[in-house]
């Protein structure tokens, strides 16, 4: 996948997120933009889109306004924290487009992304609330990115967020899994539920030996990843206890 990736303002490229991207096995472009001229920075990613042709663009903060006033075609888009009300004059969102925004950010109010999907026209399972501050740099959230980046260059249609409807990343009897990059197992020994990070770079079908916070007794942690995005999550005791 050809990942064209719009930093945030005062950001350089290679970033963290970018990176990560990049260590995943994509191609990456990831353009110096001004800080100072909003003008400059669009024309600078819209000569990178032109050239490169990516399948996905992300930006984050200023970069998400960037990539929201580019002429893009049907590219989808990813933003992060998009500072949309700080610059440009685009004021929505085309179809092929998920938000990732913490609700804790302190520097672009979550609201913002809320309006911004709302008058899009745009379902609320658009939005998705990820990571504790602005930068969306911790595991989860990167894995979130990741995924959203797949799951709009498939064209694949968000599953919906009513109440009755599943998890986005699915659940087990044992274990559930949400698309804030986290899943929850319930400790073989003890009971307890204990959340981890869900790393989906590391394959469809993971095991792995985690000690529980609580009991501090050894847990086998199995994550299946189905095609279809569902996973599936549970626990089994590394040894006999009794």
């Amino acid at each position: 996948m050809k990942i064209l990736f719009l930093h945030g303002w005062k950001s350089i490229p290679g970033s963290i997120k970018a990176t990560y991207l990049k260590d995943a096995g994509h191609t990456v472009i990831n353009p110096a933009l001004d800080d100072d001229d909003f003008e400059k920075a669009i024309r600078t990613a819209q000569a990178e889109y032109d050239e490169r042709k990516p399948d996905v663009i992300v930006g984050s903060s200023r970069g998400g306004a960037v990539a929201m006033n580019i002429e893009s075609d049907a590219t989808p888009i990813v933003l992060l924290c998009p500072a949309w009300k700080k610059w440009g004059i685009v004021r929505s969102l085309k179809p092929d487009s998920i938000v990732l925004h913490s609700r804790s950010d302190d520097v672009i109010p979550f609201a913002d992304s809320e309006e911004l999907v709302a008058r899009s026209g745009l379902p609320p399972e658009t939005l998705i609330e990820i990571g504790n501050d602005h930068r969306l740099a911790d595991e989860g959230s990167l894995a979130v990115l990741l995924w959203a980046c797949r799951m709009v260059a498939s064209h694949e249609h968000l599953p919906s967020l009513e109440e009755d409807a599943p998890s986005r990343a699915g659940f087990s009897r044992n274990g559930k899994a949400t698309m804030r990059g986290e899943v929850t197992y319930v400790c073989d020994a003890c009971g307890e539920e204990i959340v981890i990070p869900l790393d989906v770079t590391e394959g469809s079908s993971q095991e792995y030996i985690e000690d529980c916070p609580v009991c501090c007794r050894g847990n086998v942690i199995h994550v299946a990843i189905g095609e279809d995005g569902d996973a599936r999550v549970w626990a089994e005791a590394d040894q006999d206890y009794k």
